[in-house]
């Protein structure tokens, strides 16, 4: 009966998150745990060689999200939801969508997942002594300026997914700071975009002939409850075609998936960390000086309120086993076994565990998009092995949970080169939902300890829900990473994993030979078309 008149009274608080395969809406209560969800599963496509989403897209998924959500908290408390204490907006970090000055899309939206913009990358790398990775939207824009492309002089604003719906929902160009470093890069004693960085771009512009400047086409950077607007009349219809929805409630600074994961694992502070696992996978650590020169495997980025982090990402992790598991479960089916999908990926991770430390000699390159921490372009899935390799399920499985993480490990090991310092990694995201497995082998190829809470599974839409509460909610003066110990965390408990080191062993072997195989996946990139 509280939480039906919490919810009645608009006292609840909402985070959406557009992940890579998953739209999904949570609301929090006064304690900020979940009270009910909604979600929505989609998947991005290869348009022309582009991997995209379509607006129409978007919108229809965080409709039925946001629709799923309204029968959820029906069917739970019997009450309508029609009143939000604050709204909070995430998305997939980087990627392009540009637009004109009447609002019109000007090219496909070009997601994260892409890899067509090295040339630009590395040229403002140069340009601004400091890694820009493809992915990010200054490297996608300067591509399209480097191409030529026609939609470029017309550009007004350019912007992010979380940053497009919570401009159409509040009429607000702007964005948390934590999504805004992984448009431009952020200096974070003022928790902008670098100046010097703007002015040595627009020199870049200008040569062009082009009339805009690169900050009056970017959002506006915010910090961590800052005022970002309210929820416009059209932005209640947008979210709830029903009209039900009131309009009127305050939304916070758009984040990025990164910038969430930090929240939900409560790694905002100095020497805190978090690894998010699923379609992609990225570590986040924030630092307490910077690294001692620029790397092209390490991303600086920053946390919600502005403080520097090292990212390392890669596109590449769960999709290969969810590949594997889906085969193996037709296998299933033809042996008429009827394995659950459950019963597969419980097998498979826990089949991991007694597989040998280096899998035996087999190699899975998880390859599926280009991964530029090891140098790739393209990806062409494939499992390698030596002639003398032990093939049993054990050692497979074991590479194909391995061969998720192995990427990363390989920019970690320069952060550890770095002598960076951890006092706490938290991991979360599909990869570590059967218990132990992912977490013992993320610690044994970073070699240290790994801990998952039991709000880990709650992932990014939590997190942004709690972004949202600390807008609302926050004491005069209160930093977010005092509300999220005072108020969030207090309580959590956590699973903790220490390194083992003969495993740690075997990851270093195994990683070995999957560097060795690097040439293998480009030439059948450049062969297989």
């Amino acid at each position: 009966m509280e939480l039906t008149s919490y919810i009645a009274n608009g006292n609840a608080v909402l985070g959406i998150e557009l992940g890579s395969t998953r739209i999904k809406a949570v609301l929090i209560g006064e304690d900020h745990a979940p009270i009910a969800s909604g979600d929505h599963t989609w998947e991005n496509q290869l348009v022309n060689g582009v991997w995209t989403y379509s607006l129409k897209d978007v919108w229809a998924g965080v409709q039925d999200a946001f629709s799923n959500l309204k029968k959820d908290v029906s069917e739970k408390y019997g009450v309508k939801l029609t009143k939000l204490s604050a709204i909070g907006v995430s998305a997939m970090m980087h990627g392009y969508l540009a637009f004109d000055k009447d609002g019109n899309q000007l090219a496909e939206f070009r997601t994260w997942r892409n890899t067509m913009t090295g040339e630009a990358a590395k040229e403002l790398t140069e340009i601004f002594n400091f890694n820009v990775p493809q992915r990010w939207s200054i490297a996608h824009l300067y591509q399209v300026m480097l191409n030529k492309e026609d939609h470029a002089k017309d550009i007004s604003f350019l912007t992010t997914l979380a940053g497009y719906i919570h401009y159409m929902l509040t009429g607000i160009k702007a964005l948390g700071v934590g999504e805004a470093s992984g448009m431009f890069p952020i200096d974070s004693e003022k928790c902008d975009y670098d100046q010097k960085m703007i002015e040595a771009f627009d020199n870049k512009v200008a040569e062009a002939g082009y009339e805009w400047t690169i900050r009056g086409i970017l959002p506006a950077v915010l910090n961590a409850g800052e005022d970002a607007g309210c929820l416009t009349e059209a932005g209640a219809l947008l979210l709830d075609p029903a009209g039900e929805l009131e309009a009127g409630c305050p939304l916070c600074p758009p984040e990025g998936d990164a910038g969430t994961g930090m929240v939900a694992t409560n790694a905002v502070a100095v020497r805190t960390g978090n690894v998010s696992a699923g379609t992609s996978v990225f570590a986040m650590i924030v630092l307490e000086k910077p690294l001692s020169k620029v790397y092209p495997e390490i991303d600086m980025v920053t946390t919600p309120t502005g403080k520097p982090v090292a990212m390392v990402h890669c596109n590449n992790c769960t999709s290969d086993i969810n590949a594997w598991a889906g085969m193996l479960k037709g296998f299933s089916d033809a042996a008429g076994l009827n394995a659950s999908m459950n019963d597969i990926y419980t097998a498979i991770f826990n089949s991991a565990l007694v597989g040998e430390k280096d899998c035996g000699g087999v190699v899975n390159m998880a390859m599926l998009s280009g991964e530029p921490v090891v140098g790739l372009d393209e990806g062409r899935p494939m499992v390698v092995r030596m002639p003398d390799a032990k093939l049993s399920f054990a050692n497979f499985a074991r590479s194909i949970v391995m061969g998720a993480m192995t990427g990363l490990k390989v920019g970690m090991d320069i952060l550890n080169a770095e002598n960076v310092k951890v006092d706490s990694l938290l991991g979360h995201g599909g990869y570590f939902k059967t218990p132990m497995v992912g977490q013992k082998m993320l610690s044994a190829a970073l070699k240290t300890p790994v801990s998952v809470m039991e709000t880990a599974g709650e992932g990014g839409p939590w997190g942004m829900a709690l972004l949202a509460a600390y807008r609302v909610n926050k004491k005069e003066g209160q930093s977010l990473e005092e509300y999220l110990n005072e108020s969030v965390f207090a309580s959590a408990k956590a699973m903790t994993v220490e390194p083992d080191s003969e495993d740690a062993k075997g990851f270093d072997a195994y990683t070995e030979r999957f560097l060795q195989a690097i040439p293998a996946e480009k030439a059948a990139a450049e062969f297989m078309r």
